[in-house]
């Protein structure tokens, strides 16, 4: 018994750690939400160490949910945009990009991203709060319809269902257990909680992900959780992935509204 045991454990140490392709290096960002501010810190922190770490093929994934909840989704919007311009930066669609899409035609989907956070997306674009507030549900959506430009509706359109590096995949909200990754469901990769958080077998890829909020970055050996509630902590942060090794890089809120980055421990 002892012996099949130091077996198993055997070629448990043995098996080759998870890791992106050499010479390639993976920033993984979690769910924004609308934190602007947080996202501009971070965005250049990133591009700092990315210098600061050497040449390589570089890509930034931003795990979906840019939007709602905080105070300038429209900002942050703009801003990978003009990222994506000039750098390699591939965008995952959340659960939140969803609903704000479905809402321009949905009026039960847009009841429902107006109490998710959607209140606050539709206000980053310039509607004036006191006429939205008082405006009827029909009101509110036209306001929507007339505040928010087409170019932003067609990039959130744009937005990747699932990105695969090395032997990392990155998704917004995780995966169907036991399910082939070209089987699974959007709503499983945008909405899914159980029974993909307490799912302890492997994926077969590591899976990076948001959508479920940690007080710290989870890694779970089999998946890997970043979205560190940015909205509400006043944390955002990046996986930074290269050959075998992890570390991670945070922007927060250092207090008189100021925002600061620093790395963390693995």
């Amino acid at each position: 018994m002892f012996q099949a045991l130091r077996q198993i454990f055997a070629r448990s140490e043995d098996a080759p750690l998870p890791a992106v392709p050499p010479g390639q290096r993976v920033y993984a960002v979690g769910d924004i939400h609308g934190r602007r501010d947080l996202f501009e810190a971070l965005l250049a922190a990133i591009d700092a160490d990315d210098a600061a770490a050497g040449p390589a093929e570089t890509t930034v994934i931003l795990l979906g949910d840019l939007v709602d909840r905080g105070p300038d989704s429209a900002g942050v919007i703009a801003l990978a945009r003009q990222w994506q311009a000039r750098r390699s930066v591939r965008i995952l669609g959340g659960n939140h990009e969803e609903m704000f899409l479905r809402g321009f035609d949905e009026l039960e989907v847009f009841r429902h991203f107006l109490r998710h956070g959607g209140r606050e997306t539709v206000l980053s674009y310039g509607i004036d709060r006191a006429r939205f507030l008082q405006a009827t549900m029909e009101e509110a959506q036209q306001l929507m319809r007339d505040s928010v430009p087409i170019e932003d509706i067609a990039y959130l359109e744009s937005f990747e269902d699932m990105v695969t590096i090395g032997d990392y995949l990155f998704v917004h909200a995780g995966i169907a257990p036991s399910v082939p990754l070209d089987e699974q469901r959007r709503r499983d990769l945008r909405w899914i909680r159980e029974p993909f958080l307490s799912h302890a077998e492997s994926h077969g890829p590591v899976v990076v992900h948001g959508h479920t909020i940690s007080d710290a970055p989870e890694d779970c050996g089999n998946r890997i959780g970043i979205d560190t509630g940015a909205f509400m902590s006043g944390r955002l942060t990046a996986l930074v992935l290269e050959r075998t090794e992890r570390r991670y890089i945070e922007a927060y809120e250092a207090g008189g509204g100021t925002v600061e980055t620093a790395p963390l421990a693995a």
